[in-house]
């Protein structure tokens, strides 16, 4: 099976990186990125989520939504995943033209490839659980049965 492996937004697939200069509509409001959006869930209906809403780039969004400083939500292990997905839909339906960048990956598996991260990406070695390669894939089959 052809895979397809991404990270750094500059490099090739860097759209896939929630990092991706692609802003998202959502809950009555425009986010940045949906690394923006995600890492702002963290901090529901508190004024953390406008903080991180507000951040000036992605990686201070990240930075911001992993400050263990601020009150995570009781349940966010349990609905992180179901962020991202929300997340996720709305930067493709939104964005035509990376909705048919992802359904033209065709059956390819879909990997964030880095050793920084081994849930949402692959650990670097393969071992990690790749989560936001899966989701990607998930939608692509989405988006293929909605059209």
């Amino acid at each position: 099976m052809t895979e397809i492996q991404f990270y750094l937004q500059n490099k090739p697939y860097g759209y896939f990186s929630n990092f991706a200069p692609y802003s998202i509509y959502m809950k009555g409001k425009i986010w940045p990125t949906t690394e923006h959006y995600f890492q702002a869930q963290k901090f529901v209906d508190t004024h953390h989520e406008e903080e991180v809403r507000r951040a000036n780039t992605p990686k201070d969004a990240a930075k911001l939504g992993r400050d263990r400083k601020k009150p995570l939500r009781a349940d966010w292990e349990e609905v992180k995943d179901d962020v991202m997905r929300e997340a996720l839909y709305a930067k493709y339906t939104q964005h035509p033209d990376l909705r048919e960048n992802l359904k033209a990956t065709g059956a390819a598996a879909i990997v964030e490839h880095t050793a920084n991260d081994s849930y949402w990406g692959d650990g670097g070695d393969g071992s990690g659980k790749n989560m936001l390669g899966l989701l990607l894939m998930e939608l692509r089959e989405k988006l293929g049965n909605e059209s």
